[in-house]
């Protein structure tokens, strides 16, 4: 998200999480802005893997998927029409639902692939 951005080739006019702090909170330095951004991002992201992995008995990548499109639906639900974007953004263009969604479906599989259980392996001589 942070290269797109640097690099111009992301379809928003700022990342998503800093836009939601400055939004909200008004004016920061760039320091703050970004601390702060990071901060709510990363603890909007774990909040939601620790509800996942709370409320499936067994996470598999499409519980993961499925998760991801979740999310990405609030946010273009809720909070990008908060921020004046419209529905998943597409008042600054239909790129943004395309590009979120993508970045979502990757949180996903990642976070499925991660709390997959089934793909756990007993060390031998640990927990013992």
């Amino acid at each position: 998200m942070l290269a797109a951005t640097a690099t111009g080739l992301s379809p928003m006019p700022k990342p998503i999480p800093a836009a939601l702090v400055s939004h909200t909170v008004g004016a920061l330095p760039q320091p703050g802005l970004v601390a702060l951004a990071a901060v709510a991002h990363l603890g909007y992201g774990a909040t939601a893997a620790v509800l996942l992995a709370a409320l499936a008995r067994r996470v598999t990548v499409w519980h993961g998927l499925a998760g991801g499109v979740v999310l990405w639906a609030l946010m273009g639900l809720a909070w990008l029409p908060y921020l004046g974007w419209g529905l998943f953004g597409t008042a600054i263009t239909p790129r943004v639902a395309v590009a979120t969604l993508v970045l979502h479906l990757v949180y996903g599989v990642v976070l499925g692939l991660l709390l997959d259980r089934r793909n756990k392996r007993e060390r031998p001589g640990v927990g013992r």
